[in-house]
């Protein structure tokens, strides 16, 4: 098996989806301004820390957002994950039909044609089996792929390096995930609709607007303007990718890291290492050599929301003005 490496950027994927002016311009999208820096701050971090989990009521722009975002960074759309998926789905199996003519065939399932596309998507992931959102969590955080195939001689288990984005997006007025699944998600953001009239006018027009000039495709100057800023966008995330590793992480920012999870009391220690990684990709975007406390300060919130004891409880998201004033005395804002 010839490996790759993993997280690599590229361009042109196998078996991509392409589309043209579908999708409005990542560029273009009003509003939900954490939501897409989170997507950029991730996208850097890469796949193992597991991803993002967007939480939000209907009508949010989620999906939106997702599919824009995919076709800037892998120019097509994102592997989605129906919720009626079966293992062999997901991870892949036989072909039934070659195999009941006596003819075994493999068949890649959604993870493989994510690895292909660059992004899984999993809408209402709350209302996935717990079971199937494990496997993916697990291969997500491995980077390896075993397809377990029984009954046939020397066609058993196979594995393959692997390496997607994940994007889990849901409603929490239909649930949640478990606290154990919840933990596997690098980051979670919380959405909700804009509460500003003039962002909400200006959501509106951009809305009216693409509704008129997708119409016209390629002859659609707006949008050609659009593309070219996604354009733009996705060559400084795809540089910051590339000079993450090389950005030091200093000994103040592990300490702060180390401390934002103990006052916030989180479970575990996955806070502290994302914490950490998304600084790191902060200070990647912003072309700087090493992070600072404010690269702490902009992704704890989304490292740590979910892995609080509360979530358990139906308000365990909810990010008070204490969790603020706490945040606030332990990095305070500059300037």
């Amino acid at each position: 098996m010839t490996e790759r490496p993993r997280d690599t950027a590229e361009a042109q994927r196998p078996g991509i989806r392409r589309v043209n002016f579908q999708l409005l311009p990542f560029s273009y999208v009003v509003g939900q301004d954490d939501l897409k820096e989170m997507l950029k701050i991730a996208w850097v971090m890469g796949s193992s820390v597991g991803g993002v989990l967007v939480s939000g009521e209907r009508g949010t722009a989620k999906s939106t957002i997702v599919r824009s975002f995919a076709k800037m960074m892998y120019d097509g759309l994102p592997t989605t994950l129906p919720i009626n998926a079966t293992d062999d789905r997901v991870m892949g199996g036989w072909n039934i039909e070659a195999l009941m003519e006596g003819n075994p065939e493999r068949k890649a399932g959604l993870l493989k044609q994510a690895n292909d596309n660059g992004m899984l998507y999993i809408d209402e992931v709350n209302l996935l089996d717990d079971h199937i959102v494990n496997l993916i969590l697990d291969v997500v955080s491995t980077g390896v792929l075993v397809v377990e195939r029984d009954g046939i001689d020397d066609q058993g288990d196979q594995e393959e390096i692997v390496s997607f984005m994940l994007i889990g997006t849901m409603n929490p007025d239909e649930g949640s995930l478990r606290p154990q699944m919840l933990d596997r998600f690098g980051l979670f953001v919380p959405v909700r609709a804009e509460d500003e009239e003039s962002v909400r006018k200006d959501i509106l027009e951009t809305v009216l607007r693409f509704d008129i000039e997708r119409n016209a495709g390629y002859q659609s100057a707006w949008l050609r303007q659009g593309m070219l800023e996604d354009a733009q966008a996705k060559r400084e995330i795809e540089a910051a990718k590339r000079a993450a590793p090389t950005v030091r992480v200093t000994d103040e920012t592990r300490q702060l890291c180390a401390r934002v999870a103990a006052r916030y009391e989180v479970v575990g220690h996955r806070a502290e290492i994302v914490m950490a990684k998304a600084a790191r990709a902060v200070a990647a975007l912003g072309r700087r050599g090493q992070t600072a406390p404010r690269d702490v300060r902009r992704v704890a919130e989304y490292a740590i929301r979910h892995r609080r004891r509360e979530v358990i409880y139906p308000d365990g998201f909810a990010w008070s003005a204490k969790d603020q004033a706490l945040l606030d005395e332990l990095i305070p804002p500059e300037g």
